[in-house]
């Protein structure tokens, strides 16, 4: 393939071949959100409309993108959000990002639902690893998880808040996408269609659950897929949470924050920082743009602990639109998975690459040396 970098300069032109390549059920799966899709949509349309004001006549700049984060270094401003399934989404796709981040020196977070076991996905992180963690009913299951992955290197944990209960995505429903996955002659059809992606399912084998298959008896998707509606999430408390905390050797991030309350009462339950996330519109698709919600928690938790950013960033102005808003850091999901589906293992490193390209632009363009100015761009939210 001629330069990638040539042909695709946006997340969205990497988002149009990621579709050409992909199932057709596997590309429902990552791309759609709930309901009518508002609240995907509105993610990016709000967070474009930030607006930042320019200072010029800085002389020569270099700007320094680079951060430390729970006493790490990180070369941007933004990791990999956690993404369930990501081995059917694109085969090889866990050990990819892994070793994305721990190269290209950004947080990779591994989902409990995703495709790679802790034990083999944790140490091609490196240091780089953190672990999202959907609560588990079962208090022994939920110390068997904390315990493998710290063993693994992970060294951050993310506690995913905002699933109550199972989302009805419409679109999926309509394009008769279940999970797990039917094998029917529909889905062969669909994969016969996408020969890439068909070559690395050979290769890497049929996605299953990997972390999880020791606390079901019969490990098949199918019987896995039950244990996760049965056994993961709709019960976590600020008592949970607070015990999580205790039991976590590392730092605490609970993610899918939009109230100011609730992000208060996190740090209050023992918790490291805060991801201000909406679940990329994937929950409930009233909810307000994450964008919309980041600014009064930042107000609130006012420097206390981080607060990070999860909701529509596709590029590195929407990063440092997310850090003028008073974000510490940010994550994307969709953006690192559309990357591997349009370009293959060395897909989210480009995306990694253009991001910083992006934002090293943007600082230029603010006339900022160092992240910590763009604070003082005077962002502006447009009205809703």
């Amino acid at each position: 393939m001629a330069d990638p970098s040539v042909r695709y300069q946006s997340v969205d032109d990497l988002r149009q071949r990621a579709r050409r390549r992909t199932p057709r059920f596997a590309w429902e799966y990552l791309d759609s959100g709930e309901g009518d899709e508002r609240a995907s949509a509105r993610n990016t349309e709000r967070l474009q409309q930030v607006l930042l004001t320019p200072q010029f006549l800085k002389g020569a700049l270099e700007p320094d993108v680079s951060t430390e984060l729970f006493g790490v270094r990180c070369s941007l401003p933004v990791g990999i959000a956690p993404v369930g399934l990501t081995g059917l989404i694109w085969p090889g796709a866990d050990i990819a990002l892994a070793e994305t981040a721990a190269r290209c020196r950004i947080p990779y977070t591994a989902s409990t639902v995703n495709t790679a076991d802790v034990a083999d996905v944790g140490p091609r992180a490196g240091d780089m690893g953190w672990f999202q963690l959907y609560p588990p009913r079962d208090l022994g299951v939920r110390a068997d998880l904390l315990e493998r992955a710290h063993r693994a290197g992970f060294r951050v944990l993310v506690v995913t808040a905002d699933v109550p209960a199972r989302a009805r995505r419409e679109r999926q429903s309509r394009q008769r996408v279940s999970m797990p996955p039917k094998i029917t002659p529909r889905h062969v059809a669909q994969a016969a269609l996408r020969p890439a992606w068909t070559l690395g399912l050979l290769r890497n084998g049929l996605p299953r659950f990997h972390t999880l298959e020791r606390y079901v008896d019969q490990a098949t998707l199918r019987e896995l897929a039950g244990f996760v509606g049965a056994s993961l999430g709709g019960t976590l408390s600020w008592d949970y949470l607070a015990e999580t905390c205790e039991l976590w050797p590392g730092p605490v991030a609970v993610k899918g924050i939009l109230h100011p309350d609730d992000a208060e009462r996190c740090i209050d339950s023992g918790a490291d920082a805060v991801v201000v996330s909406n679940h990329g519109g994937r929950q409930l698709d009233a909810a307000p743009a994450a964008v919309d919600s980041l600014p009064p928690i930042v107000e609130r938790i006012y420097g206390r602990v981080p607060v990070l950013f999860d909701g529509g960033v596709r590029s590195g102005l929407d990063i440092a639109r997310a850090l003028a808003l008073g974000a510490d850091f940010t994550l994307a999901g969709r953006a690192f998975m559309y990357g591997l589906c349009a370009l293959g293992s060395e897909g989210a490193q480009f995306v990694v690459s253009m991001f910083e390209q992006q934002l090293t632009t943007v600082m230029h363009q603010l006339g900022c040396q160092h992240l910590e100015e763009l604070r003082n761009r005077n962002p502006r939210l447009a009205p809703a």
